[in-house]
């Protein structure tokens, strides 16, 4: 409700509760001979201000003005590198796909892993039903690891960055690497959803030596990236996907399950293809690194070299992280 509105509505109760009310009042007066009680309204911008000291400015959703007034438990941090936040949320991916090539058209959840500093899509997840804690602790293996090569991708696709040589990062890898960042995460921010808050994901991010700053509660804008990232692949890929079940009703196909075509194995080849030949190669625009805001910038071209330790110290911290990301079964 506009500021006008609220005068208005004012004005409106003022002279239905009060004036009709006094109006047999008044008329005893006047037949007194005296004048009745007249209720002066403030004006539009006395309400206003008024307004403001009572209420707040009523900019904002009351459920958003109180988390914002909520204490930062970690503070604020600036985004200056590569690896330094990651971000990482879950949605429902909005294609139908299938569990087998014989098997009925099903929903999956699609969960992401984002640089903040780059905007690289690290690693992502295809889980039926939902998410577990294990999937998310996985995935983040999967941010601290070399991508391999895949049998139908082309040179263009294999690692481009600038200071360490593509020959090296393979053979300490053991396998040809996909032009894909790797890094340990300083810091990972999430929700507050169940699968984030589980004690064995905490502990899997304590042991990788991450700082744990998740959002504020009922603040989407925490995490805006990995936002806009799950908006833009909607844009530009899964809306040209047959089975694509659209944001809504009147978004969604006349028959996305007889539409949905592709297996659970076979979309998951396919964004990962999407995500190391089209994605990392998009110009960031606005988002460009600070140093060089007008530069032709993408996803892959910001990065340094992605690991300056020494390979034996790498592999055993890593080894160590590897067994911390399955829970015991004792």
């Amino acid at each position: 409700m506009s500021a006008r509105t609220r005068e208005i509505t004012i004005r409106r109760y003022v002279r239905e509760s009060f004036e009709v009310a006094n109006e047999a009042e008044g008329q005893e007066e006047h037949e007194k001979g005296s004048k009745g009680r007249e209720i002066k309204v403030p004006s539009y911008h006395t309400l206003l201000r008024v307004w403001k000291e009572w209420f707040g400015p009523g900019r904002a959703r009351p459920k958003y003005e109180r988390s914002a007034e909520l204490p930062t438990k970690n503070g604020h941090v600036l985004v200056t590198r590569p690896g330094q936040v990651v971000a990482l949320d879950t949605t429902i991916l909005p294609v139908m796909v299938r569990e087998n090539v014989f098997g009925d058209p099903v929903t999956v959840h699609f969960t992401l892993a984002l640089d903040v500093y780059t905007h690289s899509i690290c690693a992502f997840r295809l889980t039926l039903v939902s998410d577990s804690s294990v999937d998310v602790a996985m995935m983040l293996r999967d941010v601290m690891l070399p991508l391999p090569m895949r049998e139908e991708w082309g040179e263009d696709m294999e690692w481009p960055y600038p200071g360490l040589p593509a020959a090296v990062v393979a053979e300490f890898a053991g396998h040809k690497v996909a032009a894909l960042p790797f890094f340990n995460p300083e810091t990972i921010t999430s929700d507050h959803g169940s699968v984030y808050r589980n004690h064995h994901l905490v502990d899997v991010q304590e042991a990788m030596g991450c700082r744990i700053l998740p959002a504020r509660v009922l603040r989407p804008q925490d995490k805006a990236a990995v936002e806009r990232t799950f908006g833009g692949i909607r844009s530009l890929v899964f809306e040209k996907l047959p089975g694509y079940t659209g944001v809504d009703v009147a978004d969604r196909g006349a028959d996305p399950e007889g539409d949905a075509v592709l297996t659970l194995s076979q979309m998951e080849h396919f964004i990962a293809t999407w995500v190391v030949g089209i994605w990392q190669n998009r110009r960031l625009g606005e988002f460009a690194p600070c140093w060089d805001p007008g530069g032709d910038h993408s996803p892959n071209t910001p990065s340094p070299p992605p690991s300056r330790r020494k390979a034996s110290t790498w592999t055993s911290r890593h080894r160590r992280r590897t067994t911390a990301s399955c829970p015991s079964t004792t």
